[in-house]
């Protein structure tokens, strides 16, 4: 589960749903993706289904290698319900 047993969040599995959307758009697979982003392709998948809560570098590591902005990746997440304080 992604470093915390605190439990996958919908901010979570939105920032996981946007990365494979893109992905696929893309035409590429979890492993080209993980390649070129320099990270491994389980974490790939446990991001893409929400068990991944990325840090700040990985999330510009995807968008590089997703040829996005990182603000694509993460405009409108704070409106998403997260983990309760």
């Amino acid at each position: 589960m992604g470093g915390t047993d605190k439990g996958v969040t919908p901010r979570q599995r939105q920032f996981g749903r946007r990365v494979r959307e893109r992905r696929i758009e893309l035409g590429i697979t979890q492993e080209t993706l993980a390649h070129t982003a320099g990270l491994h392709r389980t974490y790939i998948g446990s991001l893409e289904s929400g068990e991944r809560n990325p840090s700040l570098e990985n999330i510009a590591r995807l968008a590089k290698a997703l040829k996005l902005d990182a603000a694509d990746l993460v405009q409108g997440l704070q409106k998403v319900r997260g983990r309760p304080h």
